[in-house]
């Protein structure tokens, strides 16, 4: 299991290529629909950070297969 560290880390490190590289789906991001945490709950879970990161991962690849061509 990854640390929160690690996690963190690599969301960003995505991120950051996303908007370097990618800056047209970058500017989606804010309308991305993403549940992070529980309505009850004021924290993010290990689990919420890890789903997000797979949902970046996820666009990335979508957007690279239907834009990028190569």
């Amino acid at each position: 299991m990854k640390t929160l560290q690690l996690l963190m880390r690599e969301i960003l490190e995505l991120t950051t290529l996303i908007e370097t590289e990618y800056p047209e789906l970058y500017k989606t991001l804010d309308e991305t629909p993403v549940d992070l945490g529980s309505p009850k709950s004021d924290t993010i879970s290990h689990n919420d950070l890890c789903h997000y990161l797979e949902t970046l991962r996820t666009l990335l690849k979508k957007y690279i297969e239907e834009h990028v061509k190569g």
